[in-house]
Order: C-alpha cells, then sequence, then structure tokens
C-alpha cells in the first residue's frame, strides 16, 4: 500500500494511485471493446419475441427481409437459457435460417415449474417434449418459415431433442451438442449430428458408440450415411473444450451449420461464425477487474486492524461447521420451496452462517456496530450488492444468461439471501475482510465446499443436483471473494462486504436453479 493511498481521504479520484488508475483503464477498455465486438455479432440480425406459445418465452433470430427458410429449434441445456445458446442462434440465423430458441419450463424466464419424475423417461422429459413441439408448431406457422425444421440443443436440451425427433417428423436433423442421451439408434433419430467438447470425459466414448451403431469401423470425423437422404450419421469433438466451452467452440459452430446446408440442400456457408466465448471472458474479466480501482473510491476508515484469530480458533470457526452442519440437516425434510435443492442449500448456508457467528461472538470477534457505523456498514453492502447485480448481472443477462429473474423468483431469492448473508458475514470475518493469509481463505471456502460434498455423500438421490451447482459456488468465491477482499482491505469494513456478497449470491442462485413443483 502507497503513502498516498494511506494518508487522509482526498476527493473522488485522488485516492487512486497510478496502479489502480492504469487497471482502471484497461479495463474500461476491455469491457468497451468486448462489446463492440458482442454487439457487432447481433448487427443486421432481428432478434424478437415469438408470440403464440403460451407460457415458453421464444426469441427468434433472421435476416431481416430474408425469403422464408428452414427453421432451426435451439434448446439449451439443463440450468440453462436461451442466452447461453445465442452463438448458435446468431451464427446460424447469419447463415440465412430462421431461428428460434426458448426456455424450458423452470428455466430462465419461464414462469412454469418443471414437473413430473426428473429421474423418469415418462416423467419430466414428456412434458418438456410437448412445450418443444408446441414451439415448433407456433415457428413452423410464421411466415418466415418454409415449412421445414431441424433442432439443435445442448447437453440435457439433446436428450429431449433426440427423443422429440424420433416422433416428429417435421424434424429434418439433430444437432446434439454434448450430448447425453441412450436414444439414439442405428437409423433414428434422423441425420444426426453428435458434436462433444474433447474433456468431456465420458460423454466422448458414449457420442463414439453412438456413431458406431450405424457402422461399426467409423471414427470421430468421418459421416456415415448421407444428410440428403436422411440417413446422415456424424460425430466430432470440439478441441480443447469442455461441457460448457463447446457452446462456444468455432468447430461446433461451423459443424452444424455444414450439417444443416447438407440436410436442407443448401449451398454451403461460407465466413466466419459467432466468436463470443473469449469476448464474454473478457468483458466479465474486466467488469470484476474494474472492482480493484472502485473500492478506494469509498472514504477509507483508520481505525486500527482487530487482533486476527489465532490459528486454532481459526481452525475451529472454519472447519466445525463444515462436519457439523451436513450430519445435523441429514435427518430432515428441507423441501419446502418450488425448486430442485435450493431449499437445502439455503438451510446449509444459514447454518454454517449461525454456527460460525456464534463462535466468532464467543471469542468476542463479533461486536454489533454503533448506529453511524451500522449506516456505513449498509450502504457498503448496498454498493456490493448493486455493482454485482446491477452491473455484472446486466452483461451476463445479454449475453450469458437469464440473470434478471420472473416475479415467482423472489421467494426463491428471499430465502437464498436468509442463508447466504449470514454465511458470507461469517466468512468475511473468518478472513478479516481479506486481511488473512490466502492460505485461511483457501480453507474457509474449501472445507465449505467439502461440507456440501459430504451433504451430497449423505443423501446422494436427494441432493445430486447440488454437484452441478459446486462449479458455480466455486466461481463465485475465485471472483467475487478476491473482489469482497478489495473492498473489506479498501474500507476496514469486511462485514459491509460479506452482506454486500451474501445478497448478490443469493440473486445468483435464485436465477441459476430450475424450478420444479413435484
Amino acid at each position: 500500500m502507497s503513502k498516498h493511498d494511506s494518508d487522509h481521504p482526498h476527493p473522488l479520484g485522488w485516492r487512486l494511485t497510478p496502479a489502480r488508475w492504469a487497471v482502471a483503464i484497461l479495463a474500461l477498455a476491455a469491457i468497451v471493446v468486448s462489446l463492440w465486438h458482442l454487439e457487432g455479432e447481433r448487427r443486421g440480425i432481428v432478434i424478437e419475441p415469438l408470440p403464440g406459445t403460451g407460457t415458453t418465452p421464444a426469441t427468434v433470430y433472421r435476416l431481416k427481409d430474408a425469403p422464408p427458410a428452414p427453421v432451426v429449434i435451439v434448446s439449451h441445456g439443463f440450468a440453462g437459457s436461451r442466452q447461453l445458446m445465442q452463438a448458435s442462434s446468431l451464427t446460424l440465423a447469419r447463415a440465412g435460417y430462421s431461428v428460434v430458441a426458448f426456455d424450458y419450463e423452470g428455466h430462465g424466464r419461464n414462469p412454469v415449474p418443471m414437473s413430473g419424475d426428473v429421474a423418469s423417461p415418462d416423467g419430466t422429459a414428456l412434458l418438456l417434449m410437448d412445450e418443444t413441439k408446441r414451439v415448433t408448431d407456433t415457428a413452423l406457422a410464421q411466415p418466415w418459415a418454409d415449412g421445414r425444421a431441424a433442432i439443435l440443443a445442448h447437453s440435457m436440451g439433446s436428450y429431449i431433442a433426440i427423443r422429440q425427433a424420433k416422433v416428429d417428423d417435421r424434424l429434418a436433423a439433430t444437432v446434439a451438442v454434448a450430448m447425453s442421451s441412450d436414444d439414439v439408434t442405428p437409423t433414428q433419430p434422423r441425420n444426426l449430428l453428435i458434436v462433444n467438447g474433447e474433456w468431456e470425459g465420458r460423454l466422448v466414448p458414449d457420442a463414439l458408440e453412438s456413431l458406431q451403431m450405424a457402422d461399426p469401423d467409423a471414427q470421430f470425423g468421418a459421416t456415415v450415411g448421407d444428410p440428403a437422404d436422411g440417413t446422415g450419421r456424424r460425430a466430432v469433438l470440439a478441441p480443447n473444450v469442455e461441457h460448457i466451452g463447446v457452446i462456444y467452440a468455432p468447430t461446433m459452430l461451423r459443424e452444424a451449420r455444414a450439417w444443416l446446408d447438407a440436410t436442407f440442400g443448401r449451398p454451403q456457408t461460407e465466413g466466419p461464425v459467432a466468436n463470443m466465448g473469449g469476448w464474454i471472458a473478457l468483458m466479465l474479466t474486466g467488469i470484476v477487474a474494474l472492482g480493484w480501482p472502485l473500492a478506494r473510491l469509498r472514504e477509507r476508515t483508520h481505525d486500527p486492524r482487530p487482533e486476527p484469530l489465532s490459528r486454532k480458533r481459526f481452525l475451529v470457526v472454519a472447519l466445525l461447521p463444515a462436519v457439523l452442519v451436513p450430519l445435523a440437516l441429514a435427518p430432515f425434510d428441507t423441501r419446502f420451496l418450488p425448486v430442485l435443492v435450493a431449499d437445502y442449500l439455503a438451510l446449509h448456508f444459514a447454518l454454517y452462517g449461525v454456527v460460525a457467528l456464534a463462535l466468532l461472538a464467543s471469542w468476542g470477534e463479533v461486536k454489533w456496530p454503533g448506529r453511524a457505523e451500522l449506516r456505513r456498514i449498509l450502504i457498503l453492502a448496498g454498493l456490493v450488492a448493486f455493482y454485482g447485480i446491477c452491473v455484472f448481472g446486466l452483461a451476463v443477462d445479454r449475453y450469458v444468461m437469464s440473470f434478471y429473474p420472473v416475479p415467482v423468483r423472489g421467494l426463491i431469492i428471499a430465502a437464498m439471501a436468509l442463508g447466504t448473508v449470514p454465511y458470507m458475514l461469517s466468512d468475511a470475518l473468518m478472513v478479516e475482510g481479506g486481511r488473512a493469509p490466502l492460505w485461511r481463505s483457501a480453507t474457509a471456502r474449501g472445507a465449505f465446499l467439502v461440507s456440501l460434498g459430504l451433504a451430497t455423500a449423505l443423501d446422494f438421490e436427494r441432493l445430486f443436483f447440488l454437484l452441478i451447482i459446486l462449479p458455480v459456488v466455486l466461481v463465485f468465491f475465485l471472483l467475487f471473494g478476491m473482489m469482497g477482499g478489495w473492498v473489506g482491505r479498501a474500507t476496514a469494513r469486511p462485514a459491509g462486504a460479506g452482506i454486500g456478497l451474501g445478497l448478490f449470491l443469493a440473486w445468483a442462485l435464485g436465477v441459476t436453479f430450475p424450478l420444479f413443483q413435484a
């Protein structure tokens, strides 16, 4: 820390060192350049709602004033939304297709929860197939549709798409991205293209096995049959990507475009595909990095740093809840929200935070602030939450996934906040607002992730979907835990950073979990 940063408060910009000014300028440049490229992918494309699909939100992507063209239905995977599939939607629209992307029940801005039995092929899957058919019916009735159709889907969506294509003769081709399905046969669905990421583990041999149903000697990159007569089969690995990265992979986008051109007898489209993944990553990195200089725009307090926890006390407060909480919750039925496992996660966060705060309070580490200090803490918490929800969230909602919820999700966000706020408050106090050594931050947050893993192991059937949310929590810790440290160190008010991050985490989880009503 420079002497200039530690002196008495100066007017707004004077608090920033040259290094922080440089980071601010570079971060803003990264955001502006990324936005310019991402918006460039949308230029010339008509993007509008598709009416007539009932409660299912759907978006049309097509070239302006283009003649009627084949319709491509685009569906997302579990916990995804229409925005996640934009690279495919924009690439195919620019190639002259009429593209319709939609949010499945329980996902994105669809207000209707998923229902049925998610573990049964005759349960939830049939309802999602009906929804896919309803969207297809509506799309094919539009003046920009020429009566032909295909479907492109990711992960869970590919499972639904394959089953639907087998019973809907209008779907002339299926592009299954990150495919996970045991419903493929040597001849059904027609014209199947499988594109999996090279780093997708067990899905890689599954894709090859599906291709070899039609030709036992076929390998990745080979085409079996002829897409022109509906017998085509092809499987491709997109290099150096995993389950999410494959959505943005140029290999996947080029292969999907070429496969559909061959299916519909159209000239092979030349030119680049939508380039979004790298620019999205740069934009979000810029938004996070901008938090470092912005943290110093609040007036610093010069109160002495509290005495840090002893090593023994820190290990007790970091590790005891990790074991105690999953054991304490295991005997109870924690289902009280219309959403998969979010109710359990809210309780896990809440009990974890309460236990940790109780331990800290017993050692005198938690003191109720005076009125003026409480006001400063709450203002700081509001600023942190605003930056996460309204700045980072705005970028995520436009380019990555649905981040602004339908009203029914308000209850879920509120319930999550009752858990995430005490947890993140205890976390901020444990790591002294980012001043503690790195090993303490890693231990505290790693223990929480292990605790969720232990909870899943104790009731795998009910809490399996917690494994899907673990990467979200890990990314939150890596990115926003770091931002919280910047704010905590700059303001010496770890409680403000902790409460603000707790509110943001509740929002992020509340819009991510699929709605589910048994």
